[in-house]
């Protein structure tokens, strides 16, 4: 198994899943919009600095995860060319971390903000808060989503790294 190619190939499936939070981003900064310029309630109103908040901080994810996984894809070749066996193991170090990153991030902490936002919508009745509760809740899905299918490239990816370093 070429292991430059798998890293390659892996960096590529990220610039192409990365811009998925720009997009979300996007359509949230749109709806913020929306909420500016057709509210009329007082909990659409609410919804204008939630919807902006969530949508540049999806954005701000997107385009740096977007530039990261760029220049790794040209430092991937110069990093195995110089040293492959150490290419190997350093890339199994910041896998494992990523994956520990996930496990503790992704899978634990954002559900439990989600549960903690879904509390607050249900014992707080200001539009404010609500908004921002709900704002909050559908910022994190999307990052779940994204980032579920991320988690699972990055953990074949490992698997690969670990059948080359056991050769």
């Amino acid at each position: 198994m070429d292991v430059l190619k798998a890293a390659t190939d892996w960096a590529k499936a990220e610039l192409f899943s990365t811009p998925f939070f720009i997009l979300f981003g996007v359509i949230f900064m749109v709806t913020s919009l929306g909420f500016w310029q057709l509210g009329k309630t007082e909990i659409a109103k609410a919804y204008i600095i939630p919807t902006l908040v969530a949508g540049t901080l999806l954005l701000i994810i997107g385009l740096g995860l977007f530039f990261t996984n760029k220049s790794r894809i040209t430092q991937f070749e110069t990093a195995y060319n110089t040293d492959a066996s150490a290419f190997i193991a350093s890339e199994l170090e910041r896998t494992e971390a990523t994956l520990r990153e996930y496990k503790n991030v992704v899978f634990t902490a954002i559900p439990l903000i989600i549960a903690a936002c879904a509390l607050v919508i249900f014992f707080v009745k200001a539009p404010i808060w609500r908004a921002s509760m709900i704002t909050t809740i559908a910022m994190l899905v999307v990052i779940l989503l994204i980032d579920g299918t991320a988690h699972a490239r990055i953990d074949v990816y490992q698997k690969q790294l670990l059948e080359t370093a056991q050769k």
